[in-house]
């Protein structure tokens, strides 16, 4: 199966390029060659690409930027995948759209379920609520992917975050009063390539939305606390970890308090279902901890020219 990735930069669609192997033919697209404000590249690349299926992964990601520009957020998050989706639709090609926890508002008690009321909070959420439905209305075989609290050895993430906080010898201040799942991008490749898998033979879960995260739940401090653990095991950064409440950190975009999500639905359709979340921690830890390790080596240069 001929698969066009949208977002070769970001941290899924570098764990696809890991996992895929021969399974799939991955088509990577990425900015200026394609470009979700420029509608011209978004054709283009489907017409020349012909692609089987269509990971929609290129996203605005800056959250606390959106509240600022939230034009910039809507134009990339909306607009964008609408082109991309018509164009799918144009080319007969099933589109699988990623998504946020952020489209919703927090306030459930429970891990929210595809059905349940959204209501983001941010202008972020917002702009991935409208890029969701932009999918939905665009005419194409679709899938929605929410996922939430992404981590990898890739890109910018709370983990690298951590670590890197990590070598200042100081106690870290982390919100203790918000719950979400931890997920690794390596899972969420394996989930993405689980529904290719099985599109390729029969069009089960098609025109729906699903929660792909990792199993189990824990809070910002608490994943800190993990993170530290996992790393000091193989001898890498540690820091002592303070619960905050969010009060105590301000940020320009308000985030939900509880952003657990439910994915019954991804394994009772696809038959896979995201390891417990530090199972699938440790070794994106530890492979962080040994690449920080690794020297760099640089070319030689000119000894009139350093």
């Amino acid at each position: 199966m001929r698969i066009l990735v949208t977002g070769r930069s970001g941290q899924v669609a570098h764990c696809l390029a890991e996992k895929a192997g021969a399974r799939h033919e991955l088509v990577f697209a990425q900015r200026p060659a394609f470009d979700l404000l420029d509608p011209r590249t978004i054709e283009r690349t489907v017409a020349q690409t012909c692609p089987d299926l269509i990971f929609s992964l290129a996203a605005y990601t800056a959250v606390d930027l959106a509240e600022s520009e939230p034009d910039v957020a809507m134009a990339t998050n909306a607009d964008g995948p609408a082109l991309l989706a018509r164009a799918a639709a144009r080319a007969g090609a099933p589109i699988i759209h990623l998504s946020t926890d952020y489209v919703f508002d927090g306030s459930n008690g429970r891990p929210y379920r595809e059905e349940d009321p959204v209501g983001p909070l941010n202008a972020y959420g917002a702009s991935k609520l409208a890029g969701e439905q932009a999918v939905r209305d665009s005419g194409a075989a679709f899938a929605i992917v929410r996922t939430s609290w992404i981590y990898s050895p890739f890109g910018r993430n709370f983990v690298k975050a951590m670590l890197s906080l990590a070598g200042s010898g100081n106690r870290l201040r982390v919100v203790a009063d918000q719950l979400g799942c931890p997920t690794s991008a390596f899972d969420v490749a394996d989930g993405l390539l689980r529904m290719a898998d099985l599109w390729g033979v029969q069009r089960r879960g098609l025109d729906a939305t699903y929660h792909l995260v990792g199993s189990g739940e824990t809070d910002w401090a608490n994943f800190a606390r993990r993170i530290f653990a996992f790393s000091a095991a193989c001898g890498g950064p540690a820091a002592a970890v303070d619960d905050i409440p969010s009060a105590a950190y301000p940020s320009p975009a308000k985030r939900p308090a509880n952003s657990r999500l439910d994915n019954s639905r991804f394994a009772e359709t696809f038959g896979y279902r995201p390891p417990d979340w530090r199972t699938s921690l440790q070794p994106v830890v530890a492979r962080m901890v040994a690449e920080a390790r690794r020297p760099i080596h640089r070319p030689a240069t000119h000894p009139l020219y350093p």
